[in-house]
């Protein structure tokens, strides 16, 4: 009898300690995750990621695409109007442009993406107002801009947008995972939020884009006003 009664008090110490071990997690209907950080905020305060981990072939670039396959991004550097884009051909390196000041750049591309606000146009187009398209945007130390002149698409939509073919240069770089920030000269890059902001955080410029929306921020005494927050989608 007195070893039936230890083995069933054994029995129960074994039981209570599973319960105590086992704690099953229930979710609070009333919490609210915190809002996302403003962008430029988001860029003075995320961790850094290892720039080795996203050096272009090696050289000065530092270029990653988001975890969906939806931005590529670049830091790196202009000359006029020739960015050092190492997945797109350009004319960077020409002799003649040798002569031009190098500027330190952020550029995205995006596979899908909102158009340009009319107020957020700052090209003619060679004088026939057509062809300014969304899916780039840019920032240097002192201006951030969305969209350009273009005939068609962007590299980004040509590999990953709906009949894109998934290959070549962009699918090949390396994924900046969420929350993290890429810095050179001056410029930071981070994925968050469904998107990338890039940006001057001293000078108070930069821009953060998406698939649904894109915000300017031009910085400190400068024309403060925003795109929407959802701008209508190129066809």
């Amino acid at each position: 009898m007195e070893a039936m009664r230890r083995t069933v008090w054994g029995m129960l110490a074994a039981l209570l300690l599973v319960a105590t071990a086992c704690s099953v997690t229930t979710k609070d209907p009333s919490y609210v995750p915190p809002a996302p950080l403003p962008p430029l905020e988001q860029l003075e305060k995320a961790p850094m990621a290892d720039p080795k981990d996203f050096s272009a072939g090696g050289g000065d670039v530092l270029s990653f695409i988001t975890q969906d396959h939806g931005i590529a991004c670049s830091l790196t550097s202009a000359r006029g109007e020739h960015l050092n884009l190492p997945y797109e051909q350009n004319r960077y390196s020409d002799a003649a442009n040798n002569k031009l000041p190098t500027v330190p750049v952020a550029h995205c591309e995006l596979a899908s993406y909102p158009a340009p606000q009319p107020a957020d146009v700052k090209d003619d187009c060679a004088g026939t107002n057509l062809g300014y398209l969304g899916g780039v945007a840019f920032v240097d130390p002192d201006n951030a801009r969305y969209g350009e002149c273009r005939s068609g698409v962007t590299s980004m939509e040509a590999a990953f947008g709906p009949r894109g073919n998934k290959s070549g240069l962009l699918a090949e770089l390396h994924v900046l995972a969420d929350g993290q920030n890429l810095e050179r000269n001056g410029l930071r890059c981070s994925a968050y939020n469904g998107g990338v902001a890039c940006g001057n955080v001293s000078a108070g410029v930069g821009f953060f884009v998406s698939a649904e929306r894109y915000e300017l921020i031009p910085g400190p005494g400068k024309d403060s006003a925003k795109a929407p927050t959802e701008a209508p989608k190129t066809p």
